[in-house]
């Protein structure tokens, strides 16, 4: 975040989904830059430099303590120097990573299935993202929230958003929804559902959002998140899963930008 220029709604601190993993893509450090990678398919992290030089650290159990110690030897190697603030954000009771000492469990087979779920989630993503013209975001996943998104924007400023999220300053969320949004995603078992789900949601809501119909098997309106969900297990099991993605998608967006009257005749393709 500190290197790299404030791109608007913080788009350029987010991570962006590879064949391989998660890249936080190029990073400049002077005359060099770097990039960071985890690789899901040997298990590793990779810090490579322009210059030719490299690290890497393996991913398994442990502590986030003891990966954080090895991540700061590894950037000290490679000559990188930069300041990193150590509290978790937008996790309650966070604890800072220098501190958590307790066992974490690393699963390569999860790991794997995990990336293997980006991979498709991207590319549906990325083709929904094709069809409208307007402002939109890129395909992206953000570390705090943890969650694959892509945001579409009605050209409007919104109103400034009240957030009591942990860990993150009320101006760090204004910055994020500044604009209104048409915003969906894919959790891998977060964002207060609690189980792998794809989602869609508006800011500011408009009035009869979530009494929308939904012709997407599985969607709902949980009334509890704000948000429209359609669960991953009835993604996995349908006949024609992109179909059924691509259909919840474009579905909630037009409830949003219906009822929230955006000028759709400019911005889709």
């Amino acid at each position: 975040m500190v290197l790299t220029p404030l791109v608007n709604h913080w788009w350029n601190v987010a991570f962006h989904v590879t064949s391989r993993g998660l890249s936080a893509s190029s990073i400049p450090c002077g005359a060099r830059t770097f990039d960071v990678d985890f690789d899901f398919a040997v298990h590793k992290l990779f810090i490579r430099a322009s210059d030719g030089a490299r690290a890497e650290l393996p991913l398994k159990s442990g502590s986030v303590a003891a990966f954080y110690e090895d991540f700061l030897q590894c950037l000290e190697r490679l000559g990188i120097g930069v300041h990193i603030w150590t509290m978790p954000s937008e996790i309650d009771n966070g604890v800072p990573f220098e501190q958590d000492v307790a066992g974490r469990p690393y699963d390569p087979v999860w790991a794997e299935r995990f990336a293997q779920v980006l991979r498709q989630s991207d590319r549906l993503l990325k083709d929904f993202r094709a069809r409208f013209i307007g402002k939109a975001s890129p395909v992206h996943f953000f570390w705090g929230s943890f969650d694959l998104a892509v945001t579409r924007f009605s050209g409007r400023t919104a109103p400034p958003l009240q957030s009591k999220t942990p860990n993150v300053a009320t101006w760090v969320m204004q910055e994020a929804y500044s604009h209104e949004v048409s915003s969906c995603g894919f959790w891998p078992g977060n964002g207060g559902f609690g189980k792998a789900a794809f989602y869609a949601y508006a800011y500011p809501e408009p009035a009869s959002y979530g009494a929308a119909p939904m012709s997407a098997a599985g969607a709902h309106y949980d009334t509890d998140l704000g948000q429209f969900i359609l669960p991953y297990d009835a993604v996995r099991q349908a006949v024609d899963p992109d179909g059924l993605v691509l259909c919840f998608l474009q579905e909630t967006y037009e409830a949003a930008a219906g009822l929230g009257h955006w000028d759709r005749a400019t911005l889709e393709r």
